[in-house]
């Protein structure tokens, strides 16, 4: 980080409005998270939003993806039988594939499976078993032993990863990726992390964010330009299935006596920077 930047013992940080308290103490460590992009073609290409709750501690009130961290039942090996593409994937990409369809299924209530029979999952995912997975009141697991599915772990394909900056107190190692949503589930918000669940065009989730009338955070935005590049789920996965994954780790440096967020110029999202406090 800019020498200038450090040099003084408490800074701030203010992005989208919120004052982000910065010191010289080691940076925390990033904590592995998963972040599910449902991307459709119906009316037009869409992905799935979800407005985080404003007394949620991280990003409250934004317009995001649904995603967080993997719980331990997340690293069962039982998911080994309740899992399509379990081969084809390390630990690491099973429990983070995993954690992103469970989160997916807890804040937005679509559930990314297949039945025994190998046909789609369309059948409504209950409130009830939603929150108590979520509270950690039931396994995740045991609601998909009880509704005899598969996860579909080879339909997410890896778009992005993106690890927060060094000077925030909580920090994320996050992979997104991309999947076609299934066709008859509806999203629905759990009302407890997420208010709202949306399907936005990217353009339009772009335009809301720029008027104000949603907080889209940093990698949000530069996903969602991203996003922006497809003209339909099918393109979408398959430029994500082509591009290289980079690490991106935001870096602010000095310019013009201006704090300015910056990303690797190689990590495919092309010049991007922003103003920060």
């Amino acid at each position: 980080m800019n020498a200038s930047i450090t040099a003084a013992r408490h800074r701030c940080w203010l992005h989208q409005g919120r004052r982000v308290e910065m010191t010289e103490q080691k940076p925390a460590e990033a904590v592995p998270a998963a972040t599910m992009l449902l991307v459709r073609d119906e009316p037009e290409f869409q992905v799935l939003m979800v407005k985080r709750h404003h007394q949620i501690d991280f990003a409250s009130g934004a317009l995001v993806f649904p995603g967080g961290k993997p719980h331990s039942d997340d690293s069962l090996e039982e998911w080994a039988a309740y899992s399509d593409g379990w081969d084809q994937v390390d630990t690491t990409q099973r429990i983070l594939k995993i954690a992103a369809i469970r989160e997916a299924y807890e804040e937005a209530g679509i559930l990314l499976a297949v039945n025994r029979d190998g046909s789609p999952f369309e059948g409504a995912c209950d409130p009830d078993s939603r929150r108590a997975v979520e509270q950690g009141e039931r396994s995740f697991l045991d609601v998909v032993r009880q509704s005899d599915v598969i996860l579909r772990l080879d339909s997410l394909t890896d778009f992005a990863r993106w690890i927060t900056p060094v000077f925030m107190k909580k920090r994320f190692d996050t992979w997104f990726y991309v999947a076609r949503a299934p066709e008859r589930q509806i999203a629905a918000c759990d009302g407890y992390e997420t208010v709202d669940a949306e399907w936005l065009s990217p353009n339009r989730a772009l335009e809301m964010g720029k008027s104000g009338e949603r907080t889209v955070i940093f990698p949000t935005r530069l996903n969602l330009e991203l996003l922006s590049e497809a003209n339909s789920a099918a393109d979408c996965v398959d430029r994500a299935l082509a591009r290289t994954i980079v690490p991106v780790l935001p870096r602010v440096l000095q310019r013009d006596g201006k704090n300015i967020l910056t990303i690797p110029e190689d990590a495919g999202y092309g010049p991007a920077s922003e103003v920060v406090g």
